[in-house]
């Protein structure tokens, strides 16, 4: 192809493109990289790229740089550039070797395209759907966020109660972190991790001399947290003597020393939590009334996953953003075939299995797109034999009929709910049911 038909191409094209020869200077700049970077290619060429682009990787970890070192083009990768306004602007960038008619490199050519108002989007769905460092788009949720600033001022006595995996900690240290008690520790107790005689010492704290190895005094989690917010997590597996103990510090803000003579006082907000049903242990005994009525001022119920699988979606795409820094990767994405089993598992362990999962499939995926194959067995055994047999791959109208007969299912046919749990008008269902042949579960 002669140069002039390639440079027709090249300023036809939106995506920015522009190649550097060996030295690094740049070589050709195409119209879509002056609308890009606000600078003109007379200006450009000539220039060192990283005096051009200003990227946030041009000093270290500089993308075309490992393309020249190791042959390999790499595809998609965020960064972050300064145009010639000085302002900082999100692409995605693209590179490959260059090379002449003979198959000899010549240099390097990068392609980037501006993403900035994806993440502005990005950014504005996730103030939207997120409260602290909890990301929910499920109208229980959403509810759950709106009075949670309320419940942070009150200082009143909260109790969290949801299975395994929910979130409780998380809510707790929102609560804790929306109060005026926000620059005090908060600190966390698994009371279920504990036996009795050592979870008293370490919830109050002991004297010397108390019992044998109690060579100095120690402060108790109490103490640790004056000022600040105690979170008694699985506290329907205490004792009845140590539910005895909190109740005293509940009722009169004060505790006892183990060993220790004068009662202390205690400045501290409870937060407690329980993935079991306390109201079912005060009928069976196993719980106080009293205690009960003193910690279940303020209930927040949480969901499990299988009841707000709208989520998903978005808790994956933020899982990917946390591993691939954890990681040092850059995947972008799952499969529509990974959407639509991850839609279908009931999530026994709740968010934080769904965390493992992605996990998972960080160690495995090698490119940027995760696939069922690198899914636990667990989660989709019967689609991975599919897949193995050459199936067809599910497509966005599969997973989109999944997670509505999902919604429908979970509400019992109520589409008004359903359509609140997907986020979407009641019209904007019942048009997709009758577009997508849905019809209306058997109650």
């Amino acid at each position: 192809m002669e140069n002039t038909e390639q440079n027709v191409i090249l300023q036809s094209i939106s995506e920015g493109v522009f190649t550097v020869d060996l030295d690094w200077r740049i070589t050709s700049f195409n119209r879509g990289a002056e609308e890009i970077t606000g600078i003109r290619q007379q200006d450009a060429i000539g220039k060192y790229c990283r005096d051009v682009l200003r990227a946030d990787i041009c000093e270290s970890g500089c993308t075309l740089a490992e393309t020249m070192r190791t042959g390999k083009p790499i595809m998609n990768k965020a960064v972050q550039i300064i145009d010639a306004k000085g302002k900082r602007k999100a692409i995605a960038i693209s590179t490959a070797l260059f090379k002449d008619s003979r198959g000899k490199v010549i240099g390097g050519v990068e392609t980037f395209r501006d993403t900035s108002a994806i993440e502005q989007l990005r950014k504005e769905i996730a103030g939207r759907y997120s409260c602290e460092d909890i990301i929910s788009q499920s109208h229980i949720m959403q509810n759950l966020f709106t009075i949670l600033p309320n419940i942070a001022e009150s200082n009143t006595t909260t109790l969290i109660e949801g299975e395994s995996g929910t979130g409780k900690e998380l809510f707790a240290r929102a609560i804790h972190n929306l109060s005026f008690r926000k620059d005090k520790p908060f600190v966390v107790v698994n009371c279920g991790a504990l036996p009795d005689t050592l979870l008293e010492s370490e919830l109050f704290g002991y004297k010397a001399g108390a019992f044998t190895d109690a060579k100095k005094d120690k402060p108790g989690r109490f103490a640790l947290a004056e000022g600040g917010t105690i979170f008694l997590d699985e506290i329907g597996d205490i004792s009845v003597s140590v539910q005895v103990k909190l109740l005293r510090v509940l009722q009169d803000k004060t505790y006892d020393l183990v060993g220790g003579i004068s009662p202390m006082r205690a400045d501290v907000r409870i937060i407690t939590a329980t993935n079991k049903k306390l109201d079912e242990l005060v009928k069976e005994g196993k719980f106080r009334e009293d205690l009960y009525y003193r910690i279940n001022v303020m209930k927040l119920e949480l969901p499990p996953l299988r009841d707000r699988k709208e989520d998903i979606p978005i808790l994956v795409e933020h899982f990917i953003a946390r591993f691939n820094r954890l990681h040092n990767k850059n995947i972008c994405c799952v499969t529509n075939e990974v959407t639509a089993a991850l839609l279908s598992y009931d999530y026994p362990g709740n968010i934080r299995e769904l965390e493992n999962i992605i996990e998972h499939c960080f160690v495995l995926c090698e490119g940027e797109i995760i696939e069922v194959k690198h899914l636990p067995s667990s989660v989709c055994p019967v689609l991975k034999n599919e897949i193995a047999q050459n199936s067809e791959p599910a497509t966005i109208k599969q997973v989109e009929i999944a997670l509505i007969q999902q919604a429908l299912k979970r509400n019992k046919g109520n589409k008004t709910t359903a359509a609140k749990q997907l986020g979407i008008d009641k019209s904007t269902l019942y048009r997709k049911m009758k577009a997508l042949d849905i019809s209306k579960p058997e109650s």
